[in-house]
């Protein structure tokens, strides 16, 4: 019997869900499709660690009776061939379920009754499913039930790639291999050679080799059709970075399906900031010129394409815009996807709590579902450099500090993604490695400093903590493995926003909040998500002009004059805007207006200080 399903996942066909789940960590959403997909709901899988990805496919391998062929890491395309064989295998898992789903009979307790139950309230398969539920058995009740048989969608199973994880690799004799054994290049090839049909999630900013490479394959190139059989979806931050990085992109005939902003600080795992530019100004400026961004790219495109002799995009395909970051309630993601004309949501950290789409262990799970506002907070525990959101009573972050504690402070490092320091070495190394921060420790005795100022280097050089380990630990933990080296200790990443919620819910649940029929907002009291990024972004700015009050130079305080700047007008945008939230949200920002006044005025009053001329 021929499949009535489309074929994994539809391209075409818009998304049953206004919303999808953002990539987590290494290992959170790993395997996530496999819970979600079958639903209808998009997730996004991590792919920059082929260790835990190799691990992954043996287990879902004997899980479901297939036979395991294990890739080596002798072999010198490993990395690659483990990503395509790893995604080949969701592909085929997930389409299986859906094939199941589709065939189950309408009766209480199934997956295909899950399914449609759990679609946003209004939509016409919800409805055709509320009247089919309603008529008399029957013929027109089978031909009721056939009909939403044909229009179930499958989840996208997405991928991610940091760009800026893109270390060199070595040969066993010490010689650099070739650019495309880097670790981006080689993961981004891995998806490339694999039989899904979805997207690629670039983030953290513009790799030029990484962008150079995406057009050596056809699949992300229009095919005789004008259809594009992988996509490219960015990451960013603001129009201006979607712009640079689109029109880069266009020259080299790579059409960007998707912009996924992302709030600077309001989000989970690494923070980019902005220079004090809100969420809502920015999404302001998308939505009032995404008409022509589009066509720009797409005249640049197409004359790239036509250049290379290449097929031609049939019009300018639709580029989607889409949000996430902080997110917590249905009235907010309503309003994102009208007033702003978003065309989707990313549901991140809450899902931590649903135990049958993400991987938290037990003891983590627990520590989130008792945890108070303060157990997160911004660190700067990443060996990038980069702020990083993190978790009072992981225990990670205890190992770190019981390593302190013996005198014996970093990590042992045998995956070696995040390498990138040559202060020391000529092949670079990680400074949460416990060789870096020996050495660098060694170094900072020899300068002589106070207790004072020693204490709080030292503090930052010891901050830095294993993330290739303990991003990865809590699947295997869950799913009864022994991570490698017996490394358990558990690093997590939720965002800000986690505090708000308690409860360890079901898939159904969390569902049922995000589109408005169920509310699991604990009992602290929840500001708007526009006032919780000012608040980040005022503590940011804070901590960032302490950081270097006493020797500040003259490009420094241009940057904070202008970030001040910046989240004053954010300030004022949503003070224009206040009638328009009221009516939105049905009086229920009572506060809004008073914290607008109060982060007004707590900026105002920050002192940047003068840099006296020598």
């Amino acid at each position: 019997m021929k499949a009535l399903i489309e074929p994994l996942p539809s391209m075409t066909a818009p998304n049953p869900h206004t919303f999808h789940i953002p990539v987590m960590g290494l290992g959170y959403t790993i395997d996530t499709p496999l819970k979600v997909a079958r639903f209808g709901i998009s997730s996004v899988v991590s792919i920059i660690e082929d260790e835990l990805l190799e691990r992954m496919r043996e287990f879902h391998c004997k899980r479901a009776g297939l036979a395991y062929v294990a890739i080596p890491i002798s072999d010198p395309d490993h990395r690659a061939l483990r990503v395509t064989a790893y995604l080949n295998l969701l592909h085929l898992l997930v389409q299986r379920q859906a094939e199941a789903l589709q065939k189950e009979a309408f009766d209480p307790g199934t997956d295909i009754v899950k399914y449609f139950e759990m679609l946003p309230d209004g939509t016409a398969p919800k409805v055709l499913y509320e009247v089919m539920v309603s008529a008399p058995v029957g013929e027109e009740k089978m031909r009721l039930q056939e009909e939403l048989r044909r229009s179930i969608r499958i989840g996208a199973i997405d991928v991610n790639i940091m760009s800026k994880i893109d270390r060199t690799n070595y040969t066993k004799e010490g010689e650099p291999l070739p650019a495309e054994y880097a670790d981006a290049m080689a993961a981004f090839r891995g998806f490339a050679n694999s039989s899904l049909n979805s997207s690629v999630v670039l983030s953290a900013g513009y790799n030029p080799r990484l962008y150079a490479y995406i057009s050596q394959f056809d699949d992300f190139l229009p095919d005789a059709k004008g259809d594009l059989r992988k996509k490219v979806v960015l990451k960013v931050s603001d129009l201006r970075s979607a712009l640079i990085q689109g029109k880069i992109l266009a020259k080299k005939g790579v059409w960007v399906s998707e912009f996924r902003i992302e709030s600077g600080l309001n989000c989970g795992g690494h923070a980019f900031a902005t220079d004090g530019i809100l969420l809502g100004p920015i999404l302001q400026e998308f939505r009032d010129k995404r008409e022509v961004v589009t066509m720009e790219l797409f005249e640049l495109c197409n004359k790239s394409l036509a250049q290379e002799g290449k097929h031609l995009l049939t019009g300018a395909p639709e580029i989607r815009i889409t949000v996430q970051g902080g997110i917590g309630t249905f009235e907010e993601d309503r309003f994102l996807r009208t007033y702003y004309d978003m065309d989707g949501t990313g549901w991140g950290s809450p899902f931590l709590l649903v135990p049958e789409v993400t991987n938290v262990d037990e003891h983590t799970l627990q520590q989130l579902a008792t945890a108070k506002p303060e157990d997160y907070y911004m660190s700067w525990a990443s060996p990038l450099g980069i702020p990083f959101h993190n978790f009072r009573p992981s225990t990670s972050e205890a190992q770190r500090k019981a390593r302190i504690s013996k005198d014996r402070p970093g990590s042992p490092c045998y995956k070696e993604f995040l390498s990138t320091d040559t202060e020391f070495t000529k092949v670079p190394i990680c400074t949460a490695s416990r060789q870096y921060q020996d050495l660098k420790i060694k170094q900072l005795k020899a300068k002589g400093l106070s207790e004072s100022a020693y204490q709080k280097a030292f503090a930052a050089i010891t901050e830095k903590d294993c993330l290739c380990e303990g991003l990865g630990a809590s699947v295997l933990l869950k799913d009864g493995m022994v991570p490698a080296h017996k490394l358990e200790a558990v690093a997590i990443c939720p965002g800000p926003n986690t505090a708000y919620f308690s409860k360890v819910v079901s898939l159904r649940t969390m569902v049922d909040h995000i589109h408005g029929r169920t509310c699991l907002l604990n009992t602290t009291q929840r500001p708007h998500m526009f006032i919780n990024e000012i608040k980040l972004y005022v503590q940011y700015l804070g901590r960032e002009i302490d950081e270097v009050r006493e020797a500040m130079t003259a490009k420094q305080q241009r940057h904070f004059e202008n970030f001040k700047t910046n989240l004053l007008n954010g300030i004022r945008y949503y003070e224009e805007l206040l009638p328009v939230l009221q009516q939105e949200f049905h009086g229920k920002l009572q506060r809004f207006k008073v914290d607008l006044e109060r982060f007004a005025q707590e900026v105002q009053g920050m002192a940047v200080p003068q840099v006296v001329a020598a």
